[in-house]
């Protein structure tokens, strides 16, 4: 039924509990997985916060660069194929969810599989309802996953 699922990750359990659930139906469907992470500079590139972490975005892409490590090794071990993406939110009016689409269709994702929450503290101020968002502007099926029984990440 799905051969191409997208999963945006952010590193919360919710994200890695959506992960695990695209990961069951990417078995049984013999699909494979895009996970995702989308690095967004937006609401600290115009103000003074941005002097005070010239290195935000190198973190950012690091962190996210870890994530799709975690990602990758949790597929191997499924036996599940693809390959995670780590991209950034275009500085010219483009959003999370509007990247996560971009993304999607760029994939020609037939799924999009993410969790309802993300981070908490200032991460959660900077991606808002992303979810809701999403849904909003997708062009394909979407699975809300809740945020329980996700494992950790052994990193």
């Amino acid at each position: 039924m799905y051969k191409r699922i997208l999963v945006p990750i952010d590193g919360s359990l919710t994200s890695l509990h959506a992960l695990d659930e695209a990961i069951e139906i990417a078995g049984a469907n013999a699909a494979q997985i895009q996970p995702l992470f989308v690095v967004d500079m937006q609401p600290v590139s115009y103000d003074a916060t941005s002097a005070f972490y010239p290195g935000l975005r190198d973190a950012l892409l690091e962190e996210g660069r870890r994530l799709a490590t975690v990602a990758a090794e949790r597929m191997t071990q499924a036996g599940i194929e693809g390959t995670p993406r780590v991209c950034e939110v275009d500085y010219l009016g483009d959003d999370i969810p509007q990247r996560i689409r971009h993304c999607a269709d760029d994939f020609g994702a037939d799924l999009v599989v993410m969790g309802t929450h993300g981070r908490r503290g200032w991460r959660r101020l900077v991606l808002g309802s992303v979810a809701e968002g999403f849904v909003r502007l997708s062009r394909c099926p979407v699975l809300l996953v809740p945020g329980r029984d996700a494992k950790e990440p052994n990193v």
